[in-house]
């Protein structure tokens, strides 16, 4: 069972997303912001299930800068056979072949 976010972690959740519309990011944008840091600060402490991240990292970035486990976590969303023994070079490359 996930633990429902506090009080606490919906102000945060709220300032966040404010301070990123502030600086002009959509409301979309901004909201995915925030509850990405937040459920990132409840995975540090301890109060969700899994200590890994399921995310497959920021879409604007290259797939280079991406973690392996980021990495494979795309992998298995697109179905990529024989995932799990690759290395990080291997996943981003099977990942552009898709």
């Amino acid at each position: 069972m996930i633990a429902e976010w506090t009080d606490k972690d919906e102000r945060q959740y709220e300032h966040i997303k404010e301070q990123q519309r502030k600086t002009g990011k959509k409301t979309d944008t901004a909201e995915e912001i925030a509850a990405r840091t937040v459920n990132k600060q409840r995975r540090e402490e301890g109060r969700t299930p899994s200590k890994t991240s399921k995310g497959t990292g920021n879409p604007n970035s290259s797939l280079e800068s991406r973690t392996k486990q980021e990495l494979y976590n795309r992998a298995s969303q697109l179905n990529i056979k024989g995932r799990s023994n690759m290395s990080k070079s291997e996943l981003v490359a099977a990942i552009r072949d898709k």
